[in-house]
C-alpha cells in the first residue's frame, strides 16, 4: 500500500515536473492554437436554423372520409397521423422532385457559390443540400423540417415551401392513381347508362302498343272478354281478343324488361355514388398535413458557436502539445540509452 502511494506521488510530482520544465512551450502552443482557432471561428459565417413542425394526416381519400354515406369508413378526417404516416411523410419529403424544385425555386446554384456546369456539380449540391436541410420524425410521431442558411429569410422560406410542396407531391401520386379509378368507374356508368336508355326505349315502344301495367291490364281484359263470351258480343270479342294477341306477344318483354330496368336503376345508383366519389378523389385536393409550427426567419444565429470552437480547439492543442513533448523526451531518453549501451558494449 505504501509503495503504491510513493509511485503515485512519483508519478504526479513527474508530471509536475514535467510541466514546470516545458510550461512555456506549451503556453505558447497553446496561446498559438486559441488566436488561430479565434480568426478561423471570425471566417466562419453565421448560419441560422427555421423549423416546421407538423402531423401528418390519415386520410388519404376525401370522399371516404367525407362524403361515404354508408357510414363503413372509419376514417377520420382530423385525426392526427401516426408512425406509419410520418415515416411515409419523409419519404416524400426526400424525394427528387422536392429536392429538385426547391433548388430551382430558390436558385440555390448561385447561392450556394456552385458551377451548374462544374465537376461534380450535382454531387455537392445533393451534399450541400443534405448538409442544411434535414428531415425527422419526432418522439411524437410529428415530422420536423429543419433548415440551415447564412440567409435567415431564406431558411425560413424553404422550410416552409417544403412542408407546402409536401402537398402538392401526395396530391399529384395520388391523383395519378385516382384518375385512373375515374376512368373505370365512368366507363362502368356510362354504359349501365346506355343500357338503361336502351331498356327505357323499347318499354316506350311497347306502351305505344297500349301496354302499360302487364299485369292489372291482363286482368282486366280477360275479365272483360269472358264478360263479352257470355253476352254473345262477338264485335267486343274481336276488339278484346286483338288487345289479348297483343299482350300475350309483348307481355313477357314488358315483364322482363319492367324487372331488369328496376335492377339496372338500383346498380345505377349505386355505380353513380362511387362515380361521385372517384371524381372528387380526381379533381379536389386536401392537405395532407397538420401544421404545428410554421418557420420563421431566426433573430439570432445557431451556428458558428464560436466560443465552444475556441475553447475546444485551445483544449486541444494544449493537450496535443504535451503528449507530443511527452514523445520527444521519451526518444531523447531513448536515444541517450542507445548511445550508453553501444559506448558499453565498444
Amino acid at each position: 500500500m505504501s509503495n503504491q502511494s510513493q509511485e503515485f506521488s512519483f508519478s504526479s510530482f513527474g508530471f509536475i515536473s514535467f510541466l514546470v520544465k516545458w510550461w512555456k512551450h506549451i503556453a505558447i502552443a497553446t496561446l498559438i492554437g486559441a488566436i488561430a482557432s479565434v480568426i478561423i471561428s471570425l471566417t466562419m459565417k453565421d448560419r441560422y436554423k427555421s423549423v416546421v413542425i407538423f402531423y401528418p394526416t390519415t386520410t388519404n381519400s376525401i370522399s371516404k372520409a367525407l362524403l361515404d354515406v354508408t357510414g363503413n369508413s372509419r376514417q377520420d378526417f382530423l385525426e392526427f397521423g401516426e408512425e406509419a404516416e410520418a415515416e411515409q411523410a419523409l419519404q416524400i419529403l426526400q424525394s427528387d422532385e422536392i429536392r429538385e424544385w426547391v433548388i430551382a425555386q430558390y436558385n440555390l446554384y448561385e447561392h450556394y457559390k456552385i458551377n451548374p456546369n462544374g465537376k461534380f456539380a450535382k454531387t455537392k449540391m445533393m451534399k450541400k443540400f443534405a448538409k442544411n436541410v434535414n428531415f425527422r420524425r419526432t418522439e411524437f410521431n410529428s415530422v420536423e423540417i429543419s433548415v440551415l442558411d447564412e440567409d435567415p429569410n431564406i431558411a425560413a422560406g424553404i422550410a416552409n415551401d417544403i412542408a407546402a410542396r409536401l402537398d402538392s407531391v401526395k396530391n399529384r401520386i395520388q391523383k395519378e392513381r385516382a384518375r385512373e379509378g375515374l376512368k373505370i368507374v365512368e366507363a362502368e356508368y356510362l354504359n349501365l347508362q346506355s343500357q338503361i336508355q336502351m331498356m327505357s326505349d323499347s318499354l316506350d315502344k311497347i306502351r305505344s302498343m297500349g301496354i302499360n301495367d302487364y299485369a292489372s291490364q291482363s286482368e282486366v281484359i280477360n275479365k272483360e272478354y269472358a264478360a263479352a263470351v257470355s253476352k254473345g258480343d262477338q264485335r267486343a270479342i274481336k276488339a278484346l281478343e286483338e288487345k289479348i294477341a297483343i299482350l300475350s306477344k309483348y307481355g313477357g318483354a314488358y315483364v322482363a324488361l319492367t324487372d331488369n330496368l328496376e335492377l339496372y336503376r338500383k346498380q345505377l345508383s349505386e355505380i353513380k355514388l362511387k362515380y361521385d366519389q372517384a371524381r372528387v378523389d380526381a379533381e379536389r385536393n386536401i392537405p395532407h398535413k397538420m401544421v404545428v409550427n410554421y418557420a420563421y426567419p431566426a433573430d439570432r444565429k445557431t451556428y458558428p458557436k464560436r466560443s465552444m470552437i475556441v475553447l475546444g480547439a485551445t483544449f486541444a492543442t494544449f493537450c496535443m502539445t504535451i503528449f507530443f513533448l511527452i514523445g520527444l523526451e521519451n526518444w531523447k531518453k531513448y536515444k541517450l540509452e542507445l548511445n550508453k549501451l553501444k559506448q558499453n558494449q565498444a
